[in-house]
């Protein structure tokens, strides 16, 4: 699934709410609902752009090592099968 908005867009977005911006009109002029944009602030409020690019890199290298650590997971519970069976 591909994003729509760029993490600046979205940290735009909360930072014009945060100056007096109703939540109506921005998402009127972005095209979504109201309950993404909470989701968008619950996630990406009190960031600046550089931080929340850092957050989408950590996130990335979480699900990597979730990922391996998942695939290491499995090697050892085919192993523990190998050995376990009698010759």
């Amino acid at each position: 699934m591909k994003k729509r908005y760029t993490e600046e867009q979205i940290i735009k977005a909360i930072k014009r709410h945060e100056a007096g911006v109703k939540v109506d009109e921005i998402c009127r002029d972005l095209g979504i609902s109201a309950g993404t944009f909470y989701n968008w602030r619950s996630k990406y409020a009190g960031l600046e752009v550089n931080d929340a690019k850092r957050l989408k890199a950590l996130e990335s290298e979480n699900h990597k090592l979730k990922r391996i650590l998942a695939d290491k997971l499995l090697e050892v519970e085919a192993m523990k099968d190998v050995l376990s069976k009698k010759w």
